[in-house]
Parts: structure tokens; sequence; C-alpha cells
């Protein structure tokens, strides 16, 4: 078995999350407290008892993710000796995963990516007024098409962008609300199978997003970041990543830029990995493995018997 880490991204959340692996496991606990302590918030209580309007925020939903893909990696560790150093030839997070990835690569500290998270978070939801952005999924379409029709969009002052390509027939677009209710339209046109508005309070990874890049490049050039011990494939580029200042920049320009998943997966293919496995909240990247090549094994790693039936196959 070859594998690689992946770590989930905005959408994964949901309430409840961590709660049984905190009540399972003593390091839980403590990736818990420290993101809390980090924050100055407690955050670890609004994972596991809402609201959900609340954790559904930005600025929470990002560093909670991450707390609970960070637990996991630090359960591996810990209760079975599982380092991903040792054991993963790649490392990749789709959107705020890509924190994640590098955390759990040992490139930036626990403390540092929870306060980037959140500023990261509150950066995006201030970028773009409430109501004015929005998103949507385009189902049946590849990505040029996808981007076709994000071109047709685009008009009146209005910018529609593709925002991610997560899985053949499965593209992302993102911009102003009138310019992506023309994509969903223009996508039914050209024989998408079907086209739908996301739930998201904000429009990222488009140009909109530019305000908090700024925002990140100020908060990024502030933090310590060491070269990874493992692998990072980065989302901008579907390639590897190790040089700081590069992985910096980088993290800048994701805000803006396309998720190029389905690239990242197939390039981790390519290079020899056959099993990816999911740390953290939900099963949504084990889902799009499969869709993006059934040849690959995906595992969710996010309740403890999870990890305790992965632990015994390791």
């Amino acid at each position: 078995m070859t594998r690689a880490y992946v770590f989930p991204g905005q959408g994964s959340q949901a309430v409840g999350m961590g709660k049984e692996l905190a009540a399972a496991f003593s390091d839980a606990r403590e990736v818990f407290a420290e993101v809390d302590d980090a924050l100055k918030q407690n955050l670890s209580k609004l994972m596991f008892e809402g609201p959900p309007e609340t954790l559904i925020l930005t600025e929470n939903a990002q560093p909670a993710l991450m707390a609970v893909s960070a637990a996991v990696v630090k359960i591996l560790e810990k209760q079975g000796n599982v380092s991903i150093r040792n054991t993963a030839r790649y490392v990749a997070g789709h959107s705020l995963g890509e924190y994640s990835a590098l955390t759990a690569a040992g490139s930036i500290t626990l403390a540092d990516t929870a306060r980037l998270l959140k500023t990261r978070g509150q950066a995006m939801q201030k970028a773009v007024p409430l109501g004015e952005g929005a998103m949507a999924v385009l189902l049946g379409l590849e990505l040029d098409q996808a981007r076709d029709v994000a071109r047709e969009a685009t008009g009146n002052g209005e910018i529609c962008a593709t925002a991610n390509d997560n899985a053949p027939g499965q593209v992302v677009v993102s911009g102003h609300r009138a310019a992506v209710e023309r994509a969903i339209e223009l996508a039914k046109a050209k024989g998408g199978k079907r086209a739908m508005m996301l739930p998201v309070s904000a429009p990222f990874h488009c140009p909109l997003m530019k305000p908090a890049a700024d925002v990140m490049a100020s908060a990024l050039s502030q933090v310590t970041i060491k070269s990874p011990s493992v692998l990072v494939i980065a989302n901008v580029t579907a390639a590897t990543v190790i040089d700081p200042d590069e992985i910096r920049r980088l993290l800048v320009e994701q805000v803006t830029a396309m998720v190029r998943w389905r690239e990242s997966v197939r390039a981790m293919k390519d290079a020899g990995v056959d099993t990816l496995v999911e740390l953290g909240s939900g099963k949504v990247l084990t889902g799009l493995t499969k869709r993006i090549d059934g040849d690959l094994t995906g595992i969710s790693l996010q309740a403890p018997q999870d990890i305790e039936d992965f632990l015994k196959r390791a």
C-alpha cells in the first residue's frame, strides 16, 4: 500500500465533529485545547454542541475542520505509532485542507495554523458583502466546458470563474451572484446534468477574494514556515512544493485561484499512490477519489472505530 493522506475543506463541518474523538482519546482533547487556547475561543464546545448557524461561519468552520484533522493525525502517531512522515508519500488538502496538510507535515505549527485559518475565514467573509457573491456546482460538464460557461456568464461588470475542479463532471464556479445564476442556466443549456447553488456565505476561489488574499499575504509573512517532512501537493499547481517561500506564495495565491483537486489526485496516482486516506470530518474527498480514478482506494478516518480499524491494518 502506497499512501497519501488528504485533508477535507469547507463543507465537511457538522455539529458533533470531533466529539467522539475527544471522548475516546486524550490526544484529541489536547489538540482541541491547544486550538482553543490559540484562538482564545471555546471552539471545541462549538464543534461539539453547535449551534450550526455559528459553526458554519467561515471563520469557525475553517479552524474547526483543521482541528479535527490534526486530532486524527496525533492519534495515529501516539496510539498507533503511525507517523505521517514515515507512512505517506504525499499529503494534500482541499482549500483550507492544504493548511491541515502542511501542519501534519510539520511545516506550520498547530497554533499558527489555527490563527491563520481564523484570519483567513474572517477575511474571506469580509471580502464581498453578504448576498453579492455565490457559488454553484456544475454536474456533468468537464473543466473546459465549465470554463466556457464561466466566460459566457461574465459580463455587465460581474464575474464568474471556475473555483474547484473537484472530479470529472464536477466543477464549481464562483463570482457575483447574478453571473453565477447565469452560469447555472448556461450549464443546463450546454447539456449539464444538474447545476445548483451551494450553501456558502462568500464566493471563494475567484478574483473577488483579492482583498482576502492581501490579508493573508500579511498574516503569512509573520509566521514561520518550515520545509515539510512529506511532499505536499499544492492546490494552485497540482504539483509538489517544499520551499517555505514558495509555500507562502502559493497559499496567498490559493485564495483567488482554482483548487485543482482532480489533477492533484491524478498526480499522486501517477507517482505510485494507490490509497488516499482522508483524515478529519466527513467523507467528501473519499467520495471524490473514486470519481477521479476507480483504481484508487479511498479510506475515511473520522471516528474512533475508523482509526482502530485502520491501525489494525497499518
